[in-house]
């Protein structure tokens, strides 16, 4: 008898949103003001769709460890080890971010001009990042439940609070913040420094790849997944343009704070109807919204780069787990990373420039990744068209090259982009921001050459790893 498949449509969905829409993007999108729609459009094209149906495709017919075998699987041992190494390090990069929103959330718990203290945001950051790991040694596993209310309480609820509070502004007769005349959709395209926050806008949409574990687990995935994957793109891009334009719409745009900038919209809009007491208590369900998405998170990378581990290509101490089955070794090494890479706050000008610098190195080492899975997507078309796909991309070959090559050239174009500092955010010393995002590109580029290069078939493990 059939395994019954234990993921609705409904909760799939919700998976997909806890884990790419967050509130937390709206203010970095913002800084488009109108124009946003335009670009979350454009994004949607040539990036989130082709990025959904190729991992779609790619789970179906090698449903096991994602974008680790999927690559291996087409470029060898070698390939498949950075492009999972690739995965794992832009999430590390990417948790302070994440971190950063949910300290300046809370900061408007009790006082609002915490969000802009560096020294409390790292010191946030640092005591969050390593509780939540500390809790994942317990075994804490994030099921379809605590996603979708996670999704549910921490970004639709919000999300479509934000958007209706935008909407009841304008239509009142409030004065916008951002123009809002049919002219401004259309951005200044010759700008490369306007252009040059697109990259935030991708990261806002990437992650669809996460979900793919679960197209097997869906009911007729043929069908499902993809109908899965459109209710989340719709659900995805209406709560997140429409949310960034209720920010830019009450927050004058130089005032815009990366981290912070969806709390001082909902605090501008509290107030202005006279209900300032809800201001704790939805900086509240967005803190937990937001851990929420971490907890999605956190795991997933680290169980993949840990498959890897297990395969022999990091040496057997990354391999030691503990009673509850969970990568330890990995885990710490990973906070102390995250760690390190969180004294950017400290270093940095202000909060959003050290917010703007973390998130355009993570869109770099995550384009490489989604360069590498589109790559791979076409190569099994042609090494492996045998392999049973229960999802395949629709007139054969040629739709394939037709999406996944969008995919590169889209990727490819906004990976040298990201070099370009925003004219939007004040990043500092120019040589500083250069070398910290070339310097560190290269530095986590060369880490997965050097280790495959030395590895040992010793490294393999061949029996349950144990702690």
């Amino acid at each position: 008898m059939d395994k019954k498949r234990p993921i609705s449509l409904f909760v799939l969905t919700m998976i997909n949103v806890a884990a790419i829409c967050n509130i937390k993007n709206f203010p970095l999108s913002a800084l488009y003001g109108l124009s946003t729609i335009f670009f979350y459009l454009l994004a949607a094209i040539i990036y989130f769709i082709p990025i959904s149906l190729v991992s779609a495709e790619l789970a179906t017919g090698w449903p096991k460890r994602g974008i680790y075998v999927w690559v291996k699987e087409a470029f060898g041992d070698c390939m498949g080890f950075i492009a999972i190494w690739l995965q794992w390090v832009e999430n590390m990069i990417w948790y302070p971010t994440l971190l950063s929103f949910i300290a300046a959330t809370i900061a408007y718990m009790f006082d609002p001009s915490l969000a802009n203290n560096k020294i409390y945001i790292l010191t946030v950051i640092l005591s969050s990042f390593w509780i939540v790991t500390i809790l994942n040694f317990l075994g804490m596993r994030i099921s379809g439940i605590i996603s979708t209310i996670a999704a549910l309480f921490g970004t639709i609820i919000p999300g479509a609070l934000i958007i209706l509070l935008g909407l009841f502004w304008v239509v009142g007769g409030n004065a916008s913040q951002t123009p809002l005349d049919p002219s401004s959709f259309w951005p200044d395209l010759g700008s490369i420094h306007q252009l040059v926050i697109f990259a935030g806008v991708l990261l806002a949409l990437s992650g669809m790849e996460m979900s793919s574990v679960h197209a097997l687990e869906v009911e007729d995935p043929k069908r499902g997944y993809p109908k899965a994957i459109f209710f989340s793109a719709i659900l995805i891009l209406i709560i997140s343009s429409l949310g960034a334009l209720s920010v830019a719409v009450v927050v004058p745009h130089d005032q815009i704070n990366l981290a912070s900038g969806s709390m001082e919209a909902f605090t501008i809009f509290f107030r202005n109807y006279g209900i300032s007491w809800a201001i704790p208590l939805i900086a509240f369900v967005m803190a937990v919204g937001a851990l929420g998405m971490m907890s999605t998170w956190i795991v997933g990378p680290t169980k993949g780069i840990f498959a890897s581990a297990l395969d022999g290509d990091l040496p057997p101490l990354f391999q030691k787990t503990n009673k509850k089955g969970m990568p330890i070794t990995l885990l710490i090494f990973q906070a102390i990373v995250v760690s390190a890479i969180s004294l950017v706050f400290y270093f940095m000008p202000d909060v959003s420039s050290s917010y703007w610098i973390l998130v355009s190195m993570t869109v770099q080492l995550y384009l490489l990744m989604y360069i590498l899975m589109f790559a791979s997507a076409i190569q099994l078309r042609y090494k492996q068209p045998d392999v049973e796909r229960a999802y395949r991309i629709p007139f054969k070959n040629v739709g394939m090259w037709i999406i996944a090559g969008t995919g590169i050239l889209a990727s490819t174009l906004v990976f040298f982009l990201g070099f370009v500092p925003p004219s939007q955010v004040q990043t500092g010393n120019i040589f500083y921001y250069e070398f910290f995002l070339i310097g560190g590109m290269i530095f986590f580029i060369v880490i997965p050459y050097v280790i495959f290069a030395l590895k040992k078939e010793s490294w393999k493990q061949t029996e349950k790893p144990n702690s």
